[in-house]
């Protein structure tokens, strides 16, 4: 499986790379106008599952661009053809291919192939986490207030609203507070050492599956609310002296409702 995800990740990120027009515009709109699919999502998105479909014909697949398959085997795909499209679409360099496989309901591969910066981030549980094949450690833990913390914001109106205040309330409490706009992205570099700790509300499971596995299998720990895993309401990534600050700490300031 670990084989499939890096060949099905790294041809993606070949044609997303090297294949993006120069006109590239948007294709539709999700949950808002500003919350876009680029027609080189569509493209990745299909060459993805065409190779699952070729190499693991029966698996299941979920895909963010309305790849849905039931499979026989008890492994799903859980495939995200560009985290950071907003950022793809105005070329910037902070987004990622995400390609991860549940079996029987927990993540067991995760990739992360990042173009811009010539990286591929993948793990396998209980095997640790590698960077273009080098292992990754998430960084040892300062207090929270010399922690440097990424977080994203949503494309709809009333919840970016509610985030915003969440982060004016956390920025005197931390470091400082980065937002690269791809959620993939954060939580490799969370694995890397380059964040201390990253939060945020309202992501799906293609957004996090592999970037979370990547990120345990570096040393963090996950979760959402205090006693509940990482969904939606809230996703909460950091190394183990940070999380136990910092989660409990976004609990209170309301991070998971809007």
């Amino acid at each position: 499986m670990l084989e499939t995800a890096l060949a099905a990740a790294e041809r993606a990120g070949v044609l997303l790379r090297d294949g993006r027009p120069d006109d590239l515009g948007v294709a539709a709109t999700k949950t808002s106008p500003i919350d876009v699919v680029t027609e080189m999502d569509l493209a990745a998105e299909k060459l993805i599952t065409g190779h699952l479909a070729e190499h693991r014909p029966d698996d299941g697949v979920l895909g963010e661009e309305g790849a849905s398959v039931d499979g026989t085997s008890g492994v799903r795909w859980i495939v995200d053809p560009i985290d950071g499209t907003v950022n793809y679409l105005y070329g910037l360099p902070a987004w990622g291919v995400s390609v991860a496989a549940e079996y029987r309901g927990e993540t067991v591969v995760g990739v992360v192939e990042i173009p811009s910066r010539a990286e591929t981030f993948r793990a396998v549980a209980g095997h640790g986490a590698f960077r273009n094949g080098r292992p990754v450690r998430c960084r040892p833990s300062p207090s929270l207030d010399q922690a440097l913390i990424g977080t994203g914001f949503n494309y709809v109106q009333e919840r970016r609203v509610a985030q915003a205040e969440v982060a004016r309330r956390l920025v005197p409490q931390v470091r400082d507070i980065r937002r690269s706009g791809s959620a993939a992205v954060d939580l490799c570099d969370v694995a890397a050492g380059r964040l201390d700790g990253f939060y945020e509300r309202g992501l799906h499971r293609w957004d996090w599956a592999a970037g979370d596995l990547i990120a345990r299998e570096a040393g963090a720990l996950t979760g959402g609310r205090p006693g509940e895993p990482l969904g939606e309401d809230l996703t909460v990534a950091a190394s183990p002296g940070v999380f136990r600050t910092l989660q409990p700490l976004l609990d209170a300031l309301g991070a998971w409702h809007d």
